[in-house]
């Protein structure tokens, strides 16, 4: 009975137990689906969106730059289209991901190995291909106490170090290898979501654009797709006023770095550096286009999205007659090499011809031409710029200025009369015309180009009104000041204010001395440039306004896949900068004077342009001459500066035009001034005729 009774007992414990292992199963799984609970309900957003997780970032993509064309719609600067492969890098990209592409990548491409052979790959590119091969054994090369005290930039700086030279020494890798180090070192250059041009232009030919463009989705990050460079139609014509632009490589200017930071740019966007490209900067650049990125939590791109769209700069019309200018560079060629030929011992130092032609009444440049003669090199090279940046002393030219002056201040009358005979001054060499022409008055100074009519004026600004021969001058120094403030309200000394990145003002003589300001009043103390020739000669021909020069006449908009010009953004009117301070009838004089010149005999331009079709252009101007002396050797060679000044017709003045041809030789059998003077208007005259007939 004892047993049964204990075989019963541990019956009723067996179901006992079994319900407190059921009870403790069900407890737990009770709390397991609470805590899902917990997951789900209260905590399922915040984790399915760290699941979710993406980023969103913007890149900007370079548009190409607007066009310049000429007043007549003919372009002068271009885009020419041109094929590039590029590479794109995602976040977070590593150096063995960029290795991997650049592999792919060189199956389709090849670069250029340089006359070296080498592809341009330097050591540095060489350690870090040895590294990515070789992981492991560069890591060896650190003790376990370095790993510790560095971290992972100095360990890697380490390893570099440590990988001997021998060891990646040319002659350790394959072309093929090299080549691929050359791919990686552009890929290098990348920031994460901004194209790196790989290879681009004349380099990439239609196969290997081909190749990239069928195996792309092979080749993350790389795009085959069309850049553009700059065309030039009609070549070195004008290229230098229009400037030149940065390469990818050199990117913004390092002088204006925050500058262009500030506005946008990226550090590797080509940008106008010289000429109208840098004047213009801000309306040639365009709106670039703007993609939104959307990354992942790893740095993968899931999608993409043009956030703005990109448009090319805005084009500039320029006040250029590319025809004109072309004529005007055929000329100064022309009678520059005529002039060498003839006289080659006498001009073996002439080297240069210039001019600019301009509306006197807007300021528009219709054309600015430069030649330059390399004797070393036997060629003739466009130098237009010298126009702007080359100043000379351009003699009587300057003559015009100096009689407003002496009217203005006081010390001449019109129709004052004074007696051309050299002058002498004690302690200053003589000082003459160039020939004794007795009694002339203000109108016959300056067609017959008196210099000794401008030593009175001179000496009278200076305080001196009666001269005597071989005394020394009653002399202030401040007439220096006085006569350049006159000459300063034509342009001459000064910024023209040509929308230019920079022009020279000429050099103005320090040495106060009373021979120098009767130099200055003949122009051959200070220096002048061509543009600020071709401004005064222009204010004169103006009654007295002077007109900031320039070569913008307006900006278009671009239309959108086509050479067409859009509408007009915005015109460049006419600016005038001041009215000199001059009575009108005291410019009537001159402007008078100015046509004797051309037009009556004895004028000092009268016997080259007497005859037909000059008559009917109507010109009116001035000559100059200027000394000017040369060092060859240690020793002193004359020669002269030769320029011309003019405008036509007189009567209602629309072309003005300046010239120079310095370090001509003395009593220069050919006369260049006015042979290119007349060249140049048969241009102008011409080319007026032909588009009226059309």
């Amino acid at each position: 009975m004892a047993d049964v009774k204990k075989r019963k007992k541990k019956k009723a414990q067996l179901p006992f137990r079994l319900n407190i292992l059921f009870f403790a199963v069900f407890l737990l799984f009770s709390l397991l689906v609470l805590q899902l609970g917990v997951v789900q309900i209260l905590n399922g957003e915040a984790f399915q969106a760290e699941i979710d997780r993406t980023s969103n970032d913007y890149t900007e993509i370079s548009v190409p730059r607007g066009k310049m064309f000429d007043r007549n719609g003919n372009l002068i600067v271009g885009n020419d289209a041109e094929y590039a492969i590029t590479y794109t890098p995602e976040k977070g990209t590593q150096a063995q991901d960029r290795l991997d592409v650049a592999e792919k990548l060189a199956q389709y491409i090849s670069m250029d190995p340089g006359k070296d052979g080498h592809f341009g790959v330097t050591l540095r590119n060489r350690k870090e291909y040895w590294y990515l091969q070789n992981t492991k054994e560069a890591k060896s090369r650190l003790t376990d106490k370095e790993i510790e005290n560095m971290d992972t930039s100095e360990q890697y700086s380490t390893m570099l170090e440590r990988i001997k030279e021998e060891e990646v020494a040319f002659d350790k890798f394959t072309n093929k290898q090299l080549e691929v180090m050359a791919i990686k070192k552009e890929m290098d250059k990348a920031m994460a979501l901004t194209p790196q041009t790989i290879k681009k232009g004349s380099d990439v030919t239609s196969k290997e654009f081909a190749r990239v463009a069928e195996h792309l989705d092979n080749l993350p990050g790389v795009n085959a797709t069309t850049d553009w460079n700059r065309e030039y139609p009609y070549d070195s014509t004008f290229k230098s006023f229009a400037g030149d632009i940065t390469s990818e490589k050199q990117g913004i200017l390092a002088a204006k770095k925050d500058y262009y930071l500030t506005r946008g740019y990226s550090r590797n966007d080509r940008v106008g550096r010289s000429g109208l490209e840098e004047q213009y900067e801000s309306i040639l650049r365009g709106r670039k286009e703007k993609i939104l990125y959307t990354t992942d939590k790893n740095g993968t791109i899931v999608d993409s999205d043009v956030a703005v769209e990109g448009q090319r700069g805005k084009d500039l019309v320029l006040t250029i007659d590319m025809e004109l200018q072309k004529e005007v560079n055929k000329v100064l060629r022309r009678e520059l090499k005529t002039a060498i030929q003839n006289q080659p011992y006498e001009n073996k130092y002439m080297d240069t011809a210039l001019a600019v032609m301009m509306d006197p009444q807007t300021g528009e440049i219709l054309a600015a031409g430069g030649q330059y003669y390399d004797r070393k090199e036997k060629e003739f090279q466009n130098a237009g710029l010298r126009t702007i940046h080359s100043a000379y002393s351009p003699g009587s030219a300057v003559k015009g200025a100096t009689m407003l002056a002496g009217y203005e201040s006081g010390v001449i009358k019109p129709g004052q009369r004074f007696y051309d005979t050299p002058v002498n001054i004690k302690g200053t060499p003589e000082k003459s015309s160039w020939q004794d022409l007795g009694w002339v008055n203000d109108y016959e100074a300056l067609k017959r180009s008196s210099n000794v009519y401008m030593f009175y004026i001179a000496m009278r600004m200076g305080g001196d009104f009666n001269y005597q021969p071989h005394e020394p001058l009653n002399f202030d120094p401040a007439a220096f000041t006085e006569m350049r403030r006159y000459f300063s309200q034509f342009g001459l000394g000064v910024s023209t204010g040509i929308d230019f990145p920079t022009e020279s003002t000429g050099y103005k003589g320090s040495d106060p001395l009373a021979g120098n300001l009767l130099d200055l009043a003949i122009g051959q103390y200070d220096t002048y440039t061509t543009m600020q020739m071709a401004q005064y000669v222009s204010t004169i021909a103006n009654d007295g306004y002077r007109i900031r020069p320039h070569f913008l006449k307006e900006v278009r908009n671009p239309i959108s896949h086509s050479e067409e010009l859009g509408p007009v953004y915005k015109s460049n009117n006419t600016e005038f900068m001041n009215r000199i301070d001059m009575d009108q009838k005291y410019i009537d004089r001159v402007q008078e004077g100015f046509r004797q010149v051309f037009q009556e005999s004895g004028g000092t331009a009268y016997p080259y342009f007497s005859g037909k079709p000059y008559t009917m252009y109507d010109i009116a101007g001035k000559t100059g001459t200027a000394e000017y002396d040369v060092y060859d050797d240690g020793e002193k060679h004359d020669t002269e500066n030769l320029a011309l000044i003019g405008y036509a017709p007189y009567d209602n003045p629309e072309i003005a035009f300046a010239l120079m041809v310095p370090k001509a030789g003395v009593g220069n059998k050919h006369p260049i001034n006015h042979e290119i003077g007349k060249g140049i208007l048969d241009a102008y005259f011409n080319l007026k005729e032909n588009n009226d007939e059309e």
